[in-house]
């Protein structure tokens, strides 16, 4: 929410207010990760008047609000409960309860469309872009983050002990793919990528992974406190298009 002593960077929250918005709990130890996501995301958003963005699969993180806090923000997703989030009580915050490959709105409706860890839970992966690139308009924006190649869980062997399995995290996340390369996000989406960015790099996912292992919360912090100088050291050292586990890219619409 705007107040009187938040600075825009034009149309994008300053990356520093976004970054201290991170709604994950524990934003600097076990949530540490979605604080990289949210910085790959601010990096390729475009700065520009978008009056108008359609945020499928917002859930409960109301991440495109606090991204572009002038802007009206449609958040459609499938879980009914999700109205009654924070995020979705602001006034210039729409809950639509709706499906990704069928949604209910005109051709060339909106300004952006954002898919922020979205795709990976689609079945019908081509029929959610198809929807999506339908509502947006001509030069409008395509916002989408999700694992890549190199995604893995967990990411190292020596984890595994410590670790519920890949097939059992991929079914509680719901996730019915691990991810997509490049060029698989090029076919389907046809149409060349405007920039990308990398996140949860070989250091950082250690932290990632001690945050969803099976050790006791207590154990959990612990661990990711620990390893926090290097976590940290390796967050600001990765560059945009260096080695990561996911990627946040956009489109823009011909």
């Amino acid at each position: 929410m705007l107040t009187a002593s938040t600075k825009l960077d034009n149309y994008k929250l300053p990356l520093s207010q976004f970054l201290a918005c991170n709604p994950f709990p524990e934003p600097l130890t076990q949530g540490f990760f979605y604080r990289e996501k949210m910085r790959a995301i601010h990096h390729i958003a475009p700065n520009q008047p978008l009056q108008t963005i359609l945020e499928v699969g917002g859930g409960q993180s109301g991440l495109t609000a606090l991204l572009y806090p002038q802007s009206k923000i449609t958040n459609i997703d499938f879980n009914p409960e999700y109205a009654k989030a924070a995020c979705n009580q602001q006034e210039r915050v729409n809950f639509v309860c709706g499906d990704a490959t069928a949604l209910p709105f005109a051709d060339e409706s909106f300004d952006a469309v954002t898919m922020f860890d979205l795709l990976e839970h689609v079945p019908d992966d081509q029929k959610a872009v198809s929807e999506a690139l339908r509502v947006l308009r001509p030069n409008g924006f395509l916002l989408i983050s999700t694992p890549n190649e190199n995604w893995r869980f967990p990411y190292y062997q020596f984890m595994k002990s410590l670790c519920p399995s890949e097939a059992a995290v991929m079914a509680e996340w719901g996730h019915v793919r691990r991810g997509y390369t490049l060029a698989e996000l090029k076919d389907l989406i046809k149409l060349p990528c405007e920039k990308y960015a990398t996140f949860i790099n070989p250091v950082t996912v250690l932290c990632h992974d001690v945050a969803f292992s099976n050790l006791s919360h207590r154990r959990r912090r612990i661990l990711c406190t620990m390893l926090s100088p290097v976590t940290w050291l390796s967050y600001y050292l990765h560059q945009p298009q260096a080695l990561g586990t996911e990627t946040a890219y956009v489109w823009q619409k011909n």
